[in-house]
């Protein structure tokens, strides 16, 4: 048996805040309109899982975004926004520039 996978591919979207993000993966992460749009909301989110059926419905969530904006740099809310994916069962997988 496979995992399911939720792929999340942002890249070429203009990501610059967290505002921008949460944007973005609203719609395919399923994120229900009174979802907090902050660090905390986002790691109970994909880690205890419980809020959102689309990601819950996938045993794997990956995201990919592009490496600029607010990934383009060290910028300490994109850090702080790395780590809260495990790297296993959440992944975030930064593009370099082509």
């Amino acid at each position: 048996m496979t995992d399911s996978e939720l792929v999340v591919d942002l890249r070429g979207r203009r990501i610059e805040t967290l505002g921008d993000f949460w944007d973005a993966v609203s719609e395919p992460c399923g994120l229900p309109e009174w979802f907090g749009r902050n660090l905390d909301a986002w790691a109970d989110t994909i880690a205890t899982r419980g809020i959102s059926d689309v990601i819950d419905s996938h045993d794997v969530l990956i995201v990919h975004v592009d490496q600029r904006g607010l990934f383009g740099g060290e910028r300490r809310e994109a850090r702080v926004l790395a780590g809260i994916f495990d790297g296993e069962q959440n992944r975030l997988v930064v593009h370099g520039p082509a």
